[in-house]
C-alpha cells in the first residue's frame, strides 16, 4: 500500500453527453466526494527545472543555452524513445561528451533541440536537468456518469511542483483509497489528507490532464443518486454544501456558504467558499489538500467543486463550476 498525499497543484476524455435538458450541460451526475489514488503518466520525462553543472572551467547550463524551457516535455534522446526516468538515465549513461538530439513536447508543439553536455568535477557528463516522468498522490472526485462510466475530479488540473505546469499525460489510473489521517490546515501553512492506496486495485483510468480537472473512465462506483447539474447562471450566493471524505473511506455532506460567484471567470474560480460546518473546521481547519474535487451541491443540484484553499484562510478557498468541468472535458 502507498501512503501520500497531494498537493493543490495537483487531483479522461470527458465526451459530450448527449439528450442534455435546461442549460446546455444539463445532467444527472452522481456526485461523488470520495478520495481515490490517482497516478499519472507523462509519457516522458518533463523538465521540473534547469540547473548549472560545476565543471573544472566554472559553472555552465547546457540545458538553459540549448533552449530549453521548465515545463517541456522530451519524449526522444537521439532518436531512441523515452519513456520514464529510467529510459533517459541509460541514454545519460552513454554520453562521451558529443551534442545530443532531443526530441521536446513544449505546449503539444514538437521540436528538436541539440544540447551540448558539460563534463562535471566528479568526471560526469551533465545536460543540467531537474525531471519528473510522471506524478502520484491523493485526490477527491466531483462526479461519475452511470450511463457511461466517465467521471471528473479534482477541479484543476496535476502540475509539476518545481516549474508549476501542466504535466503532459499520456496514461493514468485511479485506485480506492482510505484516509489514514488529517494535517489540519492553518493561516500560512495549507493542512492536507494524508491517505493509503495501492495501485494494482485501480478501478479506473486517467485520460486527459486539462487545468479544469482530469477526467477518465471508472469500471465501477460506490453508488450514490445521481442529480442534475446547475448552470452557471443558477449558482448564487448563500448556503451550500460539499461531499468530503476525511475518514477512512466515508463520504459526508459539510455545510459551507458561497460567499462570490464570478461568472466567465479565466482561471475556473467561478465561487469564493467559506466552510462554516463546526465540524469540518474542528477536524480540519477548513479546506486541506486532497479535499479537491470535493463537489459543492447548492438547491439539491451539482453546481462545482472544491478547487484550493486561501492559504492565509483555510477556512476561506474557492470552487469551479460543473459547466466549466464539463466543457474543459469535452
Amino acid at each position: 500500500m502507498k501512503k501520500c498525499s497531494i498537493t493543490l497543484f495537483f487531483a479522461a476524455a470527458l465526451m459530450c453527453v448527449p439528450g442534455l435538458s435546461g442549460s446546455a450541460w444539463a445532467q444527472e451526475l452522481v456526485p461523488g466526494g470520495m478520495t481515490v489514488g490517482l497516478e499519472l503518466s507523462a509519457g516522458g520525462v518533463v523538465v521540473s527545472r534547469l540547473t548549472e553543472v560545476d565543471t573544472a572551467d566554472g559553472k555552465v547550463s547546457p540545458a538553459e543555452e540549448a533552449g530549453l524551457r521548465a515545463g517541456d516535455c522530451i519524449v526522444a534522446v537521439d532518436g531512441r524513445e523515452v519513456s520514464c526516468g529510467e529510459d533517459f538515465s541509460k541514454a545519460m549513461a552513454a554520453l562521451d561528451g558529443g551534442a545530443v538530439e532531443l526530441e521536446v513536447l513544449r505546449a503539444e508543439q514538437s521540436m528538436t533541440l541539440e544540447i551540448e553536455p558539460a563534463k562535471s568535477k566528479d568526471g560526469s557528463w551533465q545536460l543540467g536537468l531537474w525531471l519528473r516522468d510522471g506524478a502520484s498522490g491523493i485526490g477527491t472526485v466531483t462526479y461519475y456518469d452511470p450511463v457511461s462510466g466517465e467521471y471528473g475530479a479534482l477541479g484543476h488540473g496535476v502540475n509539476d511542483a518545481d516549474s508549476g505546469a501542466l504535466l503532459p499525460s499520456e496514461s493514468g489510473s485511479v485506485s480506492p483509497s482510505v484516509i489514514v489521517d488529517i494535517v489540519p490546515g492553518r493561516a500560512g501553512a495549507p493542512g492536507e489528507l494524508q491517505g493509503m492506496f495501492s495501485s494494482e486495485d485501480s478501478v479506473g483510468r486517467i485520460d486527459a490532464n486539462t487545468p479544469f480537472g482530469i477526467f477518465g473512465v471508472m469500471s465501477s462506483f460506490p453508488g450514490g443518486e445521481p442529480l442534475e447539474t446547475a448552470s452557471d447562471a443558477e449558482i448564487k450566493p448563500g448556503k451550500a454544501t460539499i461531499y468530503s471524505n476525511i475518514s477512512g473511506s466515508d463520504v459526508e455532506e459539510f455545510e459551507i456558504e458561497i460567499e462570490r460567484v464570478v461568472k466567465n471567470a479565466p482561471d475556473g474560480k467561478s465561487m469564493q467558499i467559506r466552510v462554516t460546518d463546526e465540524r469540518l473546521l474542528k477536524e480540519t481547519g477548513g479546506i486541506v489538500q486532497g479535499m479537491s474535487g470535493s463537489p459543492i451541491i447548492q438547491d439539491g443540484k451539482l453546481v462545482g467543486a472544491v478547487t484550493h484553499v486561501l492559504v492565509s484562510d483555510p477556512t476561506r478557498g474557492y470552487g469551479i463550476s460543473i459547466d466549466t468541468m464539463l466543457k474543459a472535458a469535452a
